[in-house]
């Protein structure tokens, strides 16, 4: 989930879930929902081991008898089985163990719960694919990505963990996910609450993928995050667009960008121009999203307060070369930090791998973020949510239209009077909390807000420089999770 950009279709440079290069050919309104994240994989900080287990393709007909192998990881050395409870986390589009390894609350906590902990992969993401790489080839064998699918998959696997491991059939489970993970987690806490005891829906948007949605939020927060590192960097990046396309329109004037910007490919038409504009919006994106108090490589290796490095090239009026050079610094921050790349691939060749793919199916079917920018209160160029130019693409890629009345069918849309046991956290640093549940919407449905946070930062492990906000988060988020389990 993140950036988007421009009416044409042009080539984005973005990072992956699935931890690879992903170059996507998108429209402006088929992007947002398509990008991919670029993820490095870190060594495994953490003891567990690997098992599969026989899911049905289908749970909700009675033809299709296919199953599938779902990978998941089991951690029991916290476990106390006479009683302890299961901290189950609830897989989004990507490969398991990345978020096993960046997940660290739940690891840092376990000891205290005496919790055995389960990390669940989604189904057709990672190594947990029906029907092999061919699926995504067939309509019809794609039919079966849904939530409502991964769902009960989480719900029967939780089942089979409960009685076949001595000592769970009386455990509680507590559901934990961020992001895509969040929004699974909150929803099954709302769809099997025979199941889960309560959730913890870190950085859950489940209200940007609404029809009524404010499509230039996304984008408006990015700017105010880095409008609260330096008002004239968000003044320059706003002035940018124009500039670059100033400067390419002159003799000579794509092979100077291309020289400016160390791309390994040079630039030759004006829709390279376009490719190059969504490769720094997305930068902008993914630095407000891992907008962290300390280093990090969640998506890239990035120092601590990305945001803030990146805009201190930019920190005073700057115009012409000046302000393309301030950009250079600037996209160096993201996709240069170590300072080993002699030069960037904003893309133009590469096929996208599982993962991106299987998020590209789900924001044609069920996740449809509508996405615009007003050109005003934000700092990127204007353009327009274009409902029906998203569904052609979708149509064009995938044989299926999306259905952007469905989830707020089938999860509730903002009425959540009936659910309970939920916490949604949200970072504020984070574009995602504007589609966030921010408000207390009951005594048993709370927001918790961190001012100075970014994407599921409380999600995080412990660091000696999380800031006060994030610490007194986590503080409350136990504190709810103890009244649930007593």
């Amino acid at each position: 989930m993140a950036a988007h950009r421009n009416l044409f279709s042009i080539v984005v440079l973005s990072l992956c879930l699935c931890f690879a290069h992903c170059i996507l050919v998108r429209t402006k309104n088929f992007q947002r929902n398509k990008e991919v994240f670029r993820f490095y994989r870190p060594p495994s900080e953490y003891n567990y081991k690997t098992e599969y287990f026989a899911q049905k393709v289908d749970h909700f007909g009675f033809h299709n008898k296919d199953s599938y192998q779902q990978r998941y990881l089991i951690a029991d050395q916290f476990w106390d089985p006479n009683g302890g409870p299961i901290f189950f986390y609830t897989g989004n589009e990507g490969d398991i163990t990345l978020f096993c390894n960046n997940t660290g609350f739940m690891w840092d906590i376990a000891p205290e719960f005496k919790a055995l902990l389960i990390f669940a992969e989604h189904r057709y993401y990672g190594t947990s694919v029906p029907y092999g790489p061919t699926a995504f080839k067939d309509p019809t064998k794609m039919n079966y990505l849904t939530s409502e699918q991964a769902l009960a998959d989480y719900a029967v696997l939780i089942k089979h963990i409960k009685t076949t491991t001595p000592g769970a059939g009386s455990s509680k489970v507590i559901a934990f996910g961020g992001s895509y993970g969040g929004m699974l987690a909150a929803w099954f806490r709302m769809k099997y609450p025979n199941v889960v005891q309560g959730s913890l829906a870190a950085s859950a948007p489940i209200w940007t993928f609404l029809e009524d949605a404010n499509c230039d939020a996304f984008d408006y927060t990015v700017t105010e995050t880095f409008r609260k590192s330096s008002p004239d960097c968000v003044n320059n990046i706003k002035a940018l667009w124009k500039t670059l396309g100033t400067t390419a329109s002159q003799a000579a004037g794509l092979s100077k960008l291309s020289e400016m910007f160390h791309l390994c490919k040079p630039l030759k038409t004006m829709d390279d121009l376009d490719a190059l504009k969504g490769w720094i919006q997305s930068a902008l994106v993914y630095l407000t999203m891992v907008d962290y108090p300390y280093p990090s490589s969640f998506l890239a290796p990035l120092p601590a307060w990305p945001v803030k490095a990146a805009c201190r090239p930019l920190s005073t009026p700057l115009s012409g070369d000046n302000l393309i050079m301030g950009a250079v610094k600037a996209m160096n921050v993201y996709f240069n930090y170590t300072g080993t790349t002699p030069c960037f691939d904003i893309g133009t060749e590469a096929t996208p791998d599982l993962g991106i793919r299987g998020w590209g199916y789900q924001s044609c079917t069920e996740m449809v973020a509508p996405s615009c920018s007003n050109g005003k209160t934000d700092m990127f160029e204007k353009s327009d949510w274009n409902f029906k130019s998203y569904s052609e693409g979708c149509l064009e890629t995938w044989k299926v239209k999306p259905d952007i009345d469905w989830l707020e069918t089938q999860y509730w849309g903002k009425n959540l009077s009936s659910a309970s046991n939920i916490i949604f956290s949200n970072g504020l640093l984070d574009p995602w909390s504007s589609g966030g549940v921010l408000k207390t919407q009951s005594d048993s449905v709370v927001a918790v807000v961190i001012p100075n946070g970014a994407h599921h930062l409380d999600l995080r492990g412990a660091n000696k420089k999380d800031t006060p906000d994030v610490i007194s988060a986590r503080e409350l988020e136990k504190k709810y999770i103890t009244k649930w389990l007593n």
